[in-house]
């Protein structure tokens, strides 16, 4: 059972992947319980209280924050999960990452929006949210076009979440609510996480991942199993 923050990351690194949790009907996740359970409670583990130990909110940005070997961010259908370092590069060959982003985006697999994003990144070590919309100066219009693109990015395991940072005023001072950071898998992991991706064949990675989520959920159906691979 898991009962808190280091419980969390030893059942994950063991796992090597899982969705962000929160529902007792999520066949993928490791944190299987809901945030709104009646008392009395089997675990101390609490969804948005606030506490750094026992809130899973939490936990998503403290992997990235305190730990260099694992990755958050929404990864699985447009929604948030966490792969581990040993697992990333597996993925990254099912769902054919092991090409270059301008090699992608010049066979016509990524919009115009997100080539700006991923370059944006590509420049700098990290991005918050904000910074990058008025960076890429997004207009109202281009919200929904910039947030598609970010969500693309992510679920094909181009870009991660690596952090939170707040606003900050014209004389320096933090303000607001934290808003979510990004940066790109080689500049978050290292240039090795490509080169060890180029060591599997997509079939094999995609044979490696069904295995081990058969072994932490005998009953996940097959159809469920592709798709969560395929992001």
């Amino acid at each position: 059972m898991i009962l808190n923050f280091q419980d969390f990351v030893h059942e994950l690194l063991q796992a090597g992947f899982s969705m962000g949790g929160g529902s007792k009907t999520d066949a993928f996740s490791i944190i299987s319980w809901s945030w709104n359970e009646e008392p009395p409670y089997p675990t101390p583990v609490r969804w948005h209280t606030g506490d750094a130990e026992t809130d899973p909110w939490e936990w998503r940005m403290r992997v990235v924050e305190e730990r260099n070997d694992i990755a958050y961010g929404k990864f699985f259908s447009k929604k948030s999960g966490f792969i581990t370092r040993a697992w990333l590069p597996l993925f990254m060959v099912a769902r054919q990452v092991e090409r270059s982003f301008e090699d992608a985006y010049y066979e016509g697999k990524f919009s115009q929006m997100a080539k700006r994003i991923y370059t944006l990144l590509e420049e700098e070590d990290e991005v918050a949210y904000h910074d990058m919309k008025s960076l890429l100066n997004v207009s109202k219009e281009d919200t929904k076009e910039f947030e598609r693109a970010l969500l693309e990015l992510q679920g094909k395991l181009y870009i991660t979440i690596s952090g939170r940072q707040q606003k900050r005023s014209a004389n320096g001072e933090l303000y607001g609510w934290s808003s979510t950071v990004f940066a790109t898998m080689e500049k978050f992991f290292g240039s090795e996480l490509m080169k060890e991706a180029k060591e599997w064949d997509k079939e094999s990675a995609i044979e490696k991942i069904t295995a081990q989520v058969i072994t932490l959920n005998p009953q996940a159906e097959t159809k469920k199993i592709k798709k969560f691979i395929s992001g």
